[in-house]
């Protein structure tokens, strides 16, 4: 069963074949993903809301941040680009306020001590191309797990501000999982029991 809003997980591919991006681009869109993809790990930043230049002076401003407003889910990012590695794009997003997003690399070439540097910085997953549709397979749990993380997160920083009052309120309209139990051990739903 599809959740609304897990269909459309958005996915950046990062890539400077164009070949290797549409590839991409045509699985993840297979299984109902939103894709957007770049050329670059200086304009992933970018889409991102990220600066390339982390030695910027903390007190020159910031230039307006003109990516677009789309939320996203996951980067997959080529290792072997002209600029920036995926190897830095990978480091710069886990440095970043963007650390708990799952980052995928993939390469042509299987060099055992690359993948090991990618998975010790924090890749989720290291896929050797040409990337296969069972390969993304693998993306939508690591997209469901940080989305749950996120709401998790933001459930306790809501529950911080609470008074001890209205955490007790919330905590009495939720049903527990007893009732939703016994509600289907006898065929109900937990919304429609009273």
């Amino acid at each position: 069963m599809v959740m609304a809003g897990e269909s459309q997980f958005h996915v950046l591919a990062v890539d400077d074949s164009i070949i290797d991006r549409k590839i991409i681009q045509t699985l993840l869109k297979t299984l109902s993903y939103q894709v957007t993809t770049v050329d670059s790990g200086a304009k992933a930043l970018e889409f991102l809301g990220l600066h390339q230049d982390d030695t910027t002076n903390p007190n020159t401003p910031s230039p307006p941040n003109n990516h677009q407003e789309v939320e996203v889910n996951l980067v997959i990012t080529d290792y072997c680009m002209p600029g920036m590695t995926g190897y830095d794009l990978l480091k710069k997003i886990k440095e970043s306020s963007l650390r708990n997003m799952p980052v995928v690399i993939m390469s042509s070439e299987n060099v055992p001590s690359r993948i090991t540097r990618c998975l010790e910085e924090g890749a989720e997953e290291f896929f050797l191309k040409p990337v296969r549709l069972s390969d993304l397979s693998k993306l939508r749990p690591l997209m469901l797990k940080t989305k749950l993380k996120d709401q998790n997160q933001k459930q306790e920083e809501k529950t911080a501000f609470q008074s001890p009052k209205q955490q007790q309120v919330e905590q009495k309209q939720q049903p527990s999982n007893d009732d939703k139990g016994k509600a289907i051990d006898e065929g109900l739903s937990p919304e429609k029991k009273n």
